[in-house]
C-alpha cells in the first residue's frame, strides 16, 4: 500500500475540515437558500494571516493550507455569506473608505453570529462579540458604525476582525464573465426566505407536542398553509391568524363539506383532510375562504339566493387568485371561467339567474348545491355582527397596506378596488342629514350696505365705507317636519331625531320650522322655533299611522313655501305616501318603508 507524505496528510486534513465546516454551515436552515450558490476555491488571493476572502460574484477564496477546526470553518463561511446577503458590497466605499466600511460590516456580522450561535469563531476572533457589547458597538447598523469610524478612526482592537486578517475580506470583481444564472442570484431575498422557513420550522417543532394536549394537529398541511399566509402574504395574514382550522373528517362529513368551508361568525375554516389536497392547493383553498370573509360576501348577499350568490363570488375570487398566482387551483370544487374574468359578483349573479338549470348543478368548495359560506343567518344586524364587519374590513385593509409596502407580489386591480371600497366606513346617518341640510340651506353670506356706515379709516376720513351686515330674513328659509306620534314610535328615536334637527337648523340659520304631528289624525302645530320642537312632542295615540293628510296639508298650505322641503320621521309602519316636493325620511335602523321612497332615507342607528 502506497504511503502518503507528511505534507499530503496535512493538506488532506485541511481539506476534510474545510469540507465538514461547509456542510455544518449548509445544514443550518437559515443558509439553506444561499449555501448551495457559493463557490469555494483555495486561492493565493486570501492573505497569509487570513482565513477567507469573499467576492461580489459569490466566490469564497479560502487559505490553501490554513489549519482549522470544522466549527471554525463553519463560522468563517457564514461570515462571508452574510456579507453577500446583507448587501455589503458598496461601490461608493471601494477606494477611500474601504477599510472603515469593511470593519463596520465585520462588527455587524460578529454581533449577528454571536446571537445565531453557529460554529465557533477562530482564536483571533474569540471575545469579539463581548468587546462590541462592552463598548456599545453591538446593535448599531453598518451605516452608523461606518460614520463613527470615519469621524473618530477605527479602534486598535478592531483593526483585524474580519476573515482576511489585517486586510479587507470584501473583494470586488467584474460580473461580465459570470454565467447568467449566477448574475441573477438575489442573495438578500434567498436568505430572507430561508430565515422565514427556519422560523416556521421552529414554530412547528414547538407545536408538535401541543397536539397531544389540545387534540389539534399544529403540524398539518392546512396549518402550514395558514402559517404561510401569516409569514409571507401580508394581505391575508391578519385574517389567517384570527381563524381556527378544523380538520376533523367526522365533522366535515356531518356538515357535508367535501373540500372546505368557512364560518364567519365562529371564525372557523373547515378543511376536509380526505380531499387529498397538496400544499399549493391548500394555499389556494385557504385564500379562497379568507377572501369570502374579508370581502364580506355573507353580508353583501342582501336577499339574493344564498347558493347562487356563493357561486358568483367563487367565480370572481378564483379568477383573482389565478391571476395573482396564489397556490394551485384544485381540480374539484373550484369554479373558473375566463369569460367572467372582468365581471363583478353582482353582474355574474344577474347572469346566473337567467340559467338556473345549469348553475344549480355546479359545485363550490363545499360540494354540489352547497354553499361554503356556512353562516346564513342575518347575524350582522346585531351589535356583534357589526363589530365583526369592522374587524374583517380592517384586517383586509391593513393587509393590503403591508402587502404593497413590502412588495410581496402581484395583486389583481379588481381585488384592490374592492378592498379599498370596503375599507371606507359607511357614512353615519347624522352626517348624511347634515349634508341634506347643506344642500337645501346653504350658508348665508353677509352683504355690504350704505344704510349704516362703518367706521371711517383715519387715513381717508372723507370716504364713506359700507358696513357688513347679515342678510335680511328669508321667509322661504324653512322646511316642514312630519312627526309620526303613534304608539309604535320609539321615544328614544324621536328624541335622537329631533335633537339632530334642532341643532342643524340652528347651525344653518333656519329660524322657524313648520311642524305637523300625525297619528290617527293630524295636529298642525304651525311654525315653531327649532329648539322648541323636542320639548313639545308627545305620543298622542295608539292607533295606526296616517301620514298622507299631513303631507297634503303642507303641500296646499298658503303660508308654507312652495319649494320648502319635507322631513318625515316615522318607524315605517305607515301607509303609502304620494309626495310631490323634495323630501327625506328618518326611520330606525333595520326598518323598511312599505313602498319605494323617492327621497333620501336616513336610518337612525
Amino acid at each position: 500500500m502506497a504511503t502518503r507524505k507528511k505534507g499530503q496528510v496535512h493538506n488532506d486534513l485541511v481539506q476534510d475540515n474545510r469540507t465538514l465546516g461547509e456542510r455544518i454551515m449548509k445544514s443550518s436552515r437559515i443558509f439553506s437558500g444561499v449555501g448551495d450558490s457559493i463557490h469555494v476555491a483555495p486561492s493565493e488571493i486570501c492573505p497569509r494571516d487570513g482565513w477567507a476572502v469573499v467576492s461580489n460574484t459569490g466566490s469564497i477564496y479560502v487559505h490553501p493550507t490554513r489549519p482549522g477546526d470544522p466549527q471554525e470553518w463553519a463560522y468563517v463561511f457564514a461570515h462571508c455569506i452574510l456579507h453577500l446577503t446583507f448587501e455589503h458590497f458598496r461601490p461608493d466605499y471601494r477606494q477611500k473608505w474601504q477599510q472603515e466600511w469593511n470593519t463596520a460590516c465585520d462588527c455587524y456580522i460578529a454581533s449577528f453570529l454571536y446571537d445565531l450561535q453557529l460554529g465557533e469563531p477562530p482564536l483571533e476572533l474569540k471575545g469579539l462579540a463581548e468587546y462590541l457589547r462592552a463598548h456599545n458597538y453591538a446593535g448599531r447598523s453598518e451605516e452608523r458604525l461606518f460614520t463613527d469610524f470615519c469621524d473618530f478612526g477605527i479602534p486598535e482592537s478592531l483593526q483585524a476582525i474580519g476573515t482576511a486578517g489585517t486586510r479587507p475580506d470584501l473583494r470586488h470583481e467584474s460580473l461580465n464573465d459570470l454565467p447568467a444564472w449566477r448574475k441573477s442570484i438575489d442573495w438578500s431575498k434567498n436568505f430572507g426566505e430561508g430565515l422565514v422557513e427556519a422560523i416556521n420550522e421552529v414554530i412547528e417543532d414547538a407545536g408538535q407536542n401541543a397536539y397531544y394536549v389540545t387534540g389539534k394537529r399544529l403540524d398539518s398541511a392546512a396549518q402550514r398553509a395558514r402559517n404561510w399566509f401569516i409569514g409571507r402574504y401580508p394581505l391575508l395574514g391578519a385574517l389567517a391568524a384570527s381563524f381556527e382550522i378544523i380538520e376533523d373528517p367526522l365533522i366535515c362529513q356531518r356538515m357535508q363539506i367535501s373540500v372546505a368551508a368557512v364560518n364567519v361568525k365562529m371564525k372557523e375554516i373547515y378543511i376536509n383532510p380526505h380531499a387529498g389536497l397538496k400544499d399549493e392547493e391548500l394555499r389556494f383553498v385557504m385564500a379562497h375562504e379568507l377572501l369570502h370573509v374579508g370581502l364580506r360576501h355573507d353580508v353583501r348577499c342582501e336577499g339574493r339566493d344564498h347558493y347562487l350568490w356563493n357561486v358568483a363570488c367563487d367565480y370572481v375570487i378564483n379568477s383573482w387568485l389565478i391571476e395573482m398566482e396564489v397556490g394551485d387551483m384544485p381540480k374539484i370544487g373550484a369554479l373558473y371561467d375566463p369569460a367572467l374574468k372582468s365581471e363583478s359578483a353582482e353582474a355574474i349573479y344577474d347572469r346566473i339567474v337567467t340559467d338556473l338549470r345549469l348553475y344549480r348543478k355546479l359545485a363550490t368548495m363545499r360540494g354540489i348545491g352547497q354553499s361554503d359560506i356556512l353562516d346564513e343567518l342575518e347575524w350582522w344586524k346585531s351589535l356583534e355582527g357589526r363589530d365583526l364587519d369592522d374587524f374583517y374590513r380592517s384586517c383586509l385593509a391593513q393587509g393590503l397596506t403591508l402587502h404593497q409596502d413590502q412588495n410581496r407580489g402581484y395583486l389583481s386591480a379588481g381585488l384592490i378596488e374592492e378592498i379599498q371600497a370596503l375599507s371606507q366606513p359607511p357614512i353615519p346617518w347624522d352626517v348624511r342629514l347634515a349634508q341634506w341640510f347643506d344642500e337645501h340651506f346653504p350658508p348665508l353670506e353677509k352683504v355690504r350696505t350704505y344704510a349704516r356706515l362703518s367706521r371711517r379709516q383715519s387715513a381717508t376720513p372723507d370716504i364713506p365705507r359700507p358696513l357688513w351686515v347679515a342678510p335680511p330674513d328669508d321667509e322661504n328659509r324653512t322646511f316642514g317636519v312630519l312627526l309620526d306620534t303613534s304608539g309604535s314610535m320609539d321615544r328614544h328615536l324621536l328624541a335622537q331625531a329631533l335633537g339632530a334637527i334642532a341643532s342643524y337648523s340652528l347651525a344653518r340659520e333656519v329660524r322657524q320650522v313648520r311642524v305637523v304631528f300625525c297619528d290617527a289624525a293630524i295636529f298642525d302645530q304651525g311654525y315653531m322655533a327649532p329648539e322648541a320642537i323636542a320639548g313639545s312632542v308627545k305620543v298622542r295615540g295608539r292607533g295606526g299611522t296616517v301620514l298622507q293628510p299631513g303631507v297634503d296639508l303642507l303641500e296646499c298650505a298658503a303660508d308654507f313655501p312652495r319649494e320648502g322641503p319635507l322631513l318625515i320621521i316615522t318607524d315605517g309602519y305607515c301607509d303609502r305616501l304620494r309626495i310631490k316636493r323634495e323630501h327625506a325620511f328618518l326611520i330606525p335602523q333595520g326598518n323598511r318603508l312599505p313602498f319605494t321612497p323617492q327621497g333620501e332615507v336616513f336610518r337612525i342607528a
